[in-house]
């Protein structure tokens, strides 16, 4: 498992994270987390932080990194999750909680709030779309929640749930990634 990728800033900045060779896992890359945690730098601080499709961990590492509460991760993949588990070690992070399971049943069994959810999931299935509309029929997100979704570049979210507000929508590369804001 030679696969790598380096936390940016925070108590853990610089540490390096291992990630599995799991097809169609891509961790977020780092001119995007730079952009991404730029925009958050006010709202990270004292987060309850939702990953999904956790894949490398590098979002909720991150945010764990630069202040945040706590994160739930969450990964169905069991070599992906090996890794989570295996830098959750290496970092002695207390706060990280992984969980080995599919979002969709995620979030049809779970309950609670969250500051910020990270979304993530794998390009080409359709799979955004889904999760944002289970996350705007369940009870998920505290007021003024952040959500961060990364696609495909040609990926549009068609049906934005109404009291969802876009604040930010850009493109990398191959990658559409946009941050959103829950208003109750």
């Amino acid at each position: 498992m030679s696969n790598k990728v380096r936390v940016i800033g925070g108590q853990w900045r610089s540490r390096l994270l291992t990630f599995s060779d799991t097809p169609g896992l891509r961790p977020t890359p780092v001119r995007i987390r730079e952009t991404l945690f730029n925009w958050l730098q006010h709202d990270i601080i004292g987060s309850r932080c939702l990953d999904l499709f956790a894949g490398s961990g590098a979002l909720g590492i991150e945010a764990l990194s630069r202040g945040a509460r706590n994160v739930i991760q969450v990964e169905q993949d069991a070599g992906a999750c090996q890794s989570l588990r295996a830098n959750k070690v290496q970092l002695s992070a207390q706060k990280l909680e992984i969980i080995e399971m599919d979002v969709e049943q995620y979030l049809q069994t779970e309950r609670a709030v969250f500051d910020l959810v990270f979304l993530d999931p794998p390009f080409g299935q359709g799979l955004a779309e889904v999760t944002c509309q289970k996350l705007a029929a369940g009870a998920w997100l505290e007021n003024q929640a952040k959500i961060y979704i990364e696609t495909e570049r040609s990926w549009d979210l068609v049906d934005t749930p109404d009291n969802w507000q876009l604040l930010k929508d850009k493109q990398a590369g191959d990658v559409r990634y946009q941050l959103f804001q829950f208003q109750r």
